[in-house]
């Protein structure tokens, strides 16, 4: 058995969960990813995950194997990758998370365009509202949203957004419509907590910042989720305008307080500094500036 076949595999089945998923996405049957594995560990003398009926783990060693399996697998990768660049054409793999709002309305589009443009390049787009470790789950790239936490991670902003507050026609002519930010107080916020702050909101009342509490008894970690609560008339939230745009072209929803400016929110690609980037990562990176603004602007279909 080839030693890098081993170690594909390896990381395969981490990646997948499972050895019949990592089968499925290498092409290959599970019995023959777990004939890989098992050589591997016999080559390197130790077990690197703990097999049962119900789940896979890894060991201690297969904890310290798989950070050097990913760099000896993204070194192989670059190898190809400049030999395909020589030839004018991206190949390889790119793993991709995104929130799942912003990725269900464009980043599966953007994605699929790409692949389009380029076949020999593979993209697995997982759409996750959690805040994934790039190194230790072994993704390329991510797509965040709004204001992010310091971190080692190189960020490049791709577009900007803002979160409109707005609330349905029943919902208003039941409630005293707000003039000024300060008139959320007094009714029911629909939060969502993928926001930095769920419970406040930013406006800018006379050139300043103010920050204004909202107050509400439900909170679901979803945009789409909160839109569909604000249709229904339960209260007023703030969503990003890609989200509610057609719903305020055609009158299920109104905008609030257009006066008062919001701060814009980045979104941002994310991925690990590294000393070389793949051709395919930096033509999806170029691909993904160019591609979303135009969208953006284009009120979606519902959801």
């Amino acid at each position: 058995m080839d030693r890098i076949d081993g170690i594909r595999a390896f990381v395969a089945v981490v990646d997948a969960g499972s050895f019949t998923r990592a089968g499925e996405r290498l092409g290959i049957s599970n019995k023959l990813v777990s004939k890989y594995v098992a050589a591997l560990e016999g080559q390197q003398g130790v077990t690197l995950l703990n097999r049962t009926t119900r789940a896979l783990s890894l060991t201690p060693s297969g904890e310290r194997y798989l950070a050097a399996a990913r760099r000896v697998l993204a070194a192989v990768e670059e190898l190809d990758a400049q030999a395909h660049a020589e030839e004018g054409a991206l190949a390889g793999r790119l793993r991709v998370t995104a929130p799942v709002t912003f990725g269900e309305m464009f980043a599966t589009t953007l994605t699929r365009d790409f692949t389009r443009a380029h076949p020999g390049v593979e993209i697995d787009l997982n759409l996750s509202d959690r805040y994934v470790d790039l190194a230790a789950e072994g993704f390329d790239l991510a797509l965040r949203i709004g204001q992010l936490p310091d971190s080692s991670l190189i960020a490049r902003r791709i577009g900007q957004t803002e979160a409109w507050a707005v609330a349905s026609p029943a919902y208003l002519a039941a409630h005293p419509r707000p003039t000024r930010p300060e008139d959320l107080r007094d009714h029911a916020n629909i939060r969502d907590s993928n926001a930095q702050n769920p419970g406040r909101a930013v406006f800018l009342v006379d050139g300043k910042a103010v920050s204004v509490p909202l107050p509400g008894r439900i909170t679901v970690n979803s945009a789409q989720a909160v839109r569909h609560l604000v249709l229904e008339g339960e209260g007023i939230a703030m969503i990003p305008s890609f989200v509610v745009a057609r719903d305020l072209a055609e009158g299920r929803l109104e905008r609030l307080l257009p006066d008062f400016l919001r701060p814009q929110l980045d979104i941002q690609a994310l991925y690990l500094p590294q000393p070389f980037m793949p051709p395919r990562l930096t033509a999806y990176l170029d691909h993904l500036r160019m591609a979303l603004s135009p969208l953006l602007k284009e009120p979606r279909p519902d959801s």
